[in-house]
C-alpha cells in the first residue's frame, strides 16, 4: 500500500503535470502534507495558490475542506492571489474503489481546478 506521503506526491505530480501544460510558471512547489498551498504559480501575470489533495473512495474528488480553503484564500488575497482546490480520486487500476499499492496500475479521477471564490 502507498502510504500518504506518496498518495499526496502521487496527485501532485498529476496536478503539477497539467499545470505545466497550461502554461503555468512555478514560483514554489511544497509536497510536505498539510503544508499549504502545494503550488505557487504564475499564469496571465496572475499569481495562483493551489492546495492538492489525494482522496480515496467513496469520497468525493470535488469535497473540500472549506475552513482550511478559507484560510488559503484569505492568505492569497495579501498578494492578490487566485485560490485554487485540486482533488485528485487515487484507486487501484483495476478498480477505482480499491486502495491503491505501489508497483501497480492506478486509477485516478481529476476534474481540473476548481476556484475557491
Amino acid at each position: 500500500m502507498l502510504s500518504e506521503q506518496e498518495k499526496h506526491n502521487l496527485a501532485m505530480n498529476i496536478v503539477g503535470h497539467e499545470l505545466k501544460s497550461l502554461g503555468y510558471e512555478f514560483l514554489a512547489v511544497n509536497s510536505k502534507l498539510k503544508k499549504d498551498p502545494q503550488f505557487v504559480a504564475l499564469k496571465d501575470k496572475k499569481l495562483h495558490f493551489i492546495v492538492v489533495r489525494a482522496v480515496a473512495y467513496p469520497q468525493p474528488v470535488q469535497e473540500y475542506d472549506e475552513q482550511l480553503m478559507t484560510k488559503v484564500k484569505l492568505h492569497a488575497q495579501k498578494f492578490e492571489a487566485k485560490t485554487f482546490y485540486a482533488g485528485v480520486g487515487l484507486g487501484k487500476g483495476t478498480d477505482y474503489k480499491e486502495p491503491i499499492s505501489k508497483n501497480e496500475p492506478y486509477s485516478y479521477i481529476y476534474n481540473g481546478l476548481q476556484e475557491i471564490l
